[in-house]
């Protein structure tokens, strides 16, 4: 079992800045691959990046590139999503989620999630 919890959301206007951090326990943190989803009102919940545990590979959606950064601490067993230039279309509720599939873009991947944190991003 995993568990994880996250922090760091929350109001922001539009241009700003955000980290949100992603803290695990239960088991080997460094094999795990890290994910971040976010889910808007009424639409599905959608891969915005991940962190593999092996290789270490990163990935993104294409509508956050350049402007999320996917990280991760294993010695504080922890992920971080840096968000900047946040755009109102950010704002969602926004999931942490940890499995060992090698499709890291896939919700079906993911066997364990945070309880959301949410982030609005004001004009």
């Amino acid at each position: 079992q995993v568990q994880l919890v996250e922090s760091g959301g929350g109001l922001v206007q539009a241009g700003g800045s955000l980290r949100l951090s992603c803290a695990a326990s239960g088991r080997t943190f460094s094999s795990l691959n890290m994910a971040w989803f976010r889910q808007a009102p009424g639409k599905e919940r959608d891969f915005v990046a991940a962190f593999k545990g092996i290789g270490s590979s990163t990935y993104y959606a294409d509508s956050v590139k350049g402007r999320f950064t996917v990280s991760r601490d294993n010695a504080r067993n922890t992920a971080y999503l840096q968000m900047k230039k946040l755009k109102l279309e950010d704002t969602a509720v926004y999931y942490c989620a940890a499995g060992q599939h090698t499709i890291v873009t896939s919700r079906a991947a993911y066997n364990y999630w945070g309880q959301g944190t949410q982030v609005t991003v004001s004009s």
